[in-house]
């Protein structure tokens, strides 16, 4: 397998072991849901104004295995938080500023499971589903893991996970649901059932992206492009024209990385965004070897920074970012493992269930 592959044999060979210890399953009924994290190489904000914005996929994201139930319930156990969340898909899911989780189940046991707030996704998926008409009458017992580190880093966490969830209770039920359908649905996780602002931006990218391609979405008619790098000229209609695409396709990667940056630095000047640790990042990216570009991933208040880099100068360029910012914020620094801090990543693909 190529080593740049996520997610890689042992990493689904770990999971699947876990999951079928959890149900007292064989490994190989075990399904894995791969969800990637995504990145926004320009048009950052301009989302929500119904602007055209870019995006792809890295080969980081989120895995969840699973086996469907046999039965109603849902059991769910996390690489990252503690406790156990347990909830019946007979239940009726209504947003959580509203009442709650109305029960038709005497056995339900979910009130027990309160505590474990980073089931709210996994329910946000039940309500999603029934809200467009679906009927569940499989559970799963699953595990949720992601990359150590990489929590509320401004790389879409959020949307990659419920995602999973939608993929793995489709799955289970043999529902055949559209990615447009599931954009609109993960909208309704965050939107209504958890009361968020959120754009279409990350699920779309999570669950349209192609590896290797660029991902071009005018949000103000949904309307999809995907761009592979090429010595060819891209031939999109009227979005061929912008400068970022048209470098893309022609892989003019310095061209394409002089435009991240000056996204980034129209996100510090006009959109004020950023905190100064992060605006010091973004500088020091700027000036690392072999970068031909960089900017924030989301609003760059907490999170982390992106660059695009030759592959040729990735190690030279990490070990560049690490000493210079180890100079400027020590303390900041010394919180990260070294190992952790930065991470040289590949695009990657579309979410997807991995059946064996």
């Amino acid at each position: 397998m190529d080593p740049s592959f996520w997610p890689s044999q042992s990493e689904l060979n770990e999971i699947r072991e876990i999951v079928a210890t959890m149900a007292g399953r064989c490994i190989e009924d075990v399904r894995v849901v791969a969800s990637p994290y995504r990145i926004c190489p320009l048009g950052a904000h301009i989302d929500h104004q119904g602007g055209t914005v870019s995006a792809m996929t890295i080969n980081r994201g989120v895995l969840l295995g699973f086996i469907p139930s046999g039965d109603s319930q849902v059991v769910l156990r996390s690489g990252q938080f503690k406790g156990e969340v347990k909830f019946s898909v007979n239940e009726i899911v209504h947003p959580k500023d509203n009442i709650g989780v109305c029960k038709n189940d005497a056995n339900d046991s979910s009130k027990l499971y309160e505590e474990c707030d980073w089931g709210n996704y996994a329910r946000g998926a039940l309500y999603a589903l029934q809200r467009k008409g679906s009927h569940l009458s499989q559970g799963i017992i699953g595990y949720l893991c992601g990359p150590e580190g990489l929590d509320s880093s401004g790389l879409s966490s959020s949307a990659a996970v419920g995602v999973a969830y939608l993929l793995a209770l489709e799955s289970a039920n043999n529902l055949t649901i559209s990615p447009k359908e599931n954009i609109e649905y993960d909208r309704l996780i965050e939107n209504e059932y958890l009361g968020l602002k959120n754009g279409i931006l990350d699920q779309s990218a999570i669950l349209l992206s192609s590896r290797g391609c660029l991902l071009c979405m005018n949000c103000k008619c949904f309307r999809i492009w995907r761009n592979g790098c090429s010595s060819l000229k891209c031939s999109t209609g009227g979005l061929s024209r912008t400068q970022g695409l048209e470098a893309w396709a022609t892989g003019r990667l310095e061209d394409f990385g002089k435009l991240i940056t000056a996204s980034g630095l129209s996100s510090i000047q006009n959109y004020e965004c950023g905190s100064e640790p992060l605006i010091q990042l973004y500088k020091i990216l700027v000036n690392a070897p072999g970068v031909f570009g960089a900017r924030f991933s989301g609003a760059g208040f907490r999170g982390c920074c992106i660059a695009l880099v030759d592959a040729e100068h990735a190690d030279e360029a990490a070990s560049f970012v690490r000493r210079e910012y180890q100079k400027i914020h020590p303390e900041l620094a010394s919180q990260w493992k070294q190992d952790k801090a930065v991470l040289i990543c590949e695009a990657g693909d579309s979410a997807r269930v991995i059946l064996s």
